[in-house]
């Protein structure tokens, strides 16, 4: 099959890793993939741009769409003309502005797949397609009647249990016991607040705990304040935002990672990374975390996190290959071509 993902932004965050892992595993398993991503809005302060990664990839489409929420309307329509020329089998749409590109410009013989990413995109006025995937299993029958089936994160290999943990801590220069982490982009979604609150709860019992923060964003200096006026600054660490394999260093470091908040990915990718690193999973109850976590936070309290994190629980959790989540895929795309 010929198949193209359309991604409307032009970060490399969100759902775009999980694009990209599973338009390869699609492409390992013999078909012709491409994603094709935002390519108007080029300055990027914040947050890593998503076109680089796709291109080293190989996956950047060449077609020559804008795709980008800040497109005028001559460029939407613009866009429209140039995917509706295209020969395709499959367009799979991640975002709501290219769901509205697809749902009026399908090539023909195209058959539509939107992958819901965020319980807000699952609205009334939610257009139609021929399939669907949502992040998690409680999401499914909010489209009753129509054919779906959940998107799991997929997992790179690079993370996996590191060689030699201690080795690893001592090569970044962390010290305590146990290691902490939360590994998100600060963002109020993210609940860093919640985090930092819960770990001053944690150390009046574990005083040699350390916290390690992962990422930036917006809040990164609300959360710097917070930390100094409980007097964390020796026991907190910020790291600022790492990627590839350093990103994944700092993760196999940790003892346990607290997942308090989700962005625009409800797959819980992080979590998912978390287990495969063998770092046990401290996780609110949002869109695929319950799935994922070895131990819930029953209530959004500082109490309840520490109580969490101080339980030691660990769940047996079976998750599925990148290979095994294509074939679902690739035989969703299947049934909504058999079904037209």
């Amino acid at each position: 099959m010929k198949i193209l993902h359309l991604l409307a932004s032009p970060f490399w965050s969100g759902p775009a890793e999980n694009v990209a892992l599973l338009a390869l595993a699609q492409r390992q398993a013999g078909h012709e993939v491409t994603v094709a991503v935002d390519r108007r809005r080029r300055s990027v302060v914040a947050e890593e741009p998503a076109a680089p990664r796709f291109e080293a990839l190989g996956l950047l489409d060449p077609g020559g769409l804008e795709l980008s929420v800040k497109s005028p309307p001559w460029s939407v329509l613009g866009d429209m003309r140039r995917l509706r020329r295209q020969s395709l089998d499959v367009v799979h749409a991640h975002f709501t502005h290219d769901h509205f590109i697809a749902r009026w410009a399908r090539p023909p013989g195209a058959v539509l797949i939107r992958s819901i990413h965020a319980p807000r995109s699952l609205r009334s006025s939610l257009p139609k397609a021929d399939a669907y995937t949502v992040p998690a299993s409680t999401d499914v029958s909010r489209l009753a009647g129509r054919k779906v089936q959940v998107l799991p994160p997929l997992v790179d290999s690079r993370f996996r249990t590191p060689d030699n943990r201690e080795t690893l801590r001592a090569e970044l220069g962390l010290k305590g016991s146990p290691l902490v982490g939360m590994v998100s982009t600060f963002q109020a979604s993210r609940r860093h607040s919640l985090g930092v609150a819960a770990f001053a709860q944690l150390r009046r019992t574990h005083p040699e705990a350390r916290l390690v923060l992962v990422g930036d964003g917006a809040l990164l200096e609300q959360v710097r304040q917070q930390v100094r006026e409980q007097g964390l600054e020796e026991r907190v660490t910020f790291v600022g935002y790492q990627q590839g394999d350093a990103f994944v260093r700092w993760l196999q470091a940790l003892d346990e990672v607290w997942i308090l908040g989700l962005g625009n990915d409800w797959s819980g990718r992080a979590a998912a990374q978390a287990r495969a690193c063998g770092v046990r999973v401290v996780a609110v109850q949002e869109g695929a975390l319950p799935a994922l976590a070895d131990v819930p936070v029953e209530q959004l309290t500082p109490e309840a996190v520490v109580a969490a994190s101080l339980s030691q629980a660990r769940a047996r959790v079976e998750h599925p290959s990148n290979s095994r989540i294509a074939e679902d895929v690739l035989a969703l795309y299947a049934q909504a071509r058999s079904a037209r």
